[in-house]
């Protein structure tokens, strides 16, 4: 991420609408099982929310320094493992439910986006879930705030097809406003 998105999401502010706000409306009528795996949490705004209701996790996350901040911030409540979602190291049908928020459009290519969803579908259980939000990218701020920065947005109107073609069944995507939240599920 560039500084301007580093100062954006190290701050109270987010931090206060990942819990209150992007974290609740995901996870409205998403049952989560007990084994939760949360991908590119980048500062951990949305992992506080996260580790509040659930009391433990594992999250994976690319970059270094981050993994750093969270194993520091969490402690022994999460479990960080620095790898790659495109390949994550992780066995087949581990998770009953797996969770991005705002970082699907970090993913440099249409391409690649795919191949987190089929990784996605591998370590999930049956019947476990995939769910998580993200962003348009319709407004000015926000490509301001991606100047120099990866930002390949999904439409919502293609994400339950990408899901279906990544073997996940179930997809169901709300727009509102600049915003979608979206689930699928490993069919059982």
């Amino acid at each position: 991420m560039n500084p301007a998105h580093n100062v954006i999401c190290s701050s109270r502010r987010w931090r206060r609408r990942a819990e209150h706000q992007l974290v609740p409306w995901a996870l409205q009528d998403v049952e989560l099982g007990g084994e939760i795996l949360e991908i590119g949490p980048g500062f951990g705004a949305t992992t506080r929310a996260l580790v509040r209701r659930v009391g433990k996790l594992d999250v994976l996350e690319l970059d270094e320094r981050y993994c750093e901040r969270l194993r520091v911030r969490f402690g022994s409540r999460v479990r960080v493992t620095r790898g790659d979602a495109m390949a994550m190291p992780y066995p087949d049908r581990r998770f009953s439910a797996v969770l991005c928020f705002t970082m699907l459009h970090h993913i440099p290519s249409r391409d690649l986006q795919d191949k987190v969803f089929s990784e996605v579908g591998r370590v999930l259980a049956p019947g476990g879930v995939f769910a998580g939000t993200d962003s348009v990218g319709g407004g000015t701020v926000f490509k301001l705030i991606h100047l120099g920065d990866t930002m390949v947005t999904i439409d919502p109107d293609e994400l339950p097809d990408r899901l279906e073609a990544a073997g996940l069944t179930g997809p169901a995507v709300e727009r509102v406003d600049d915003s979608y939240r979206f689930s699928a599920r490993r069919p059982r």
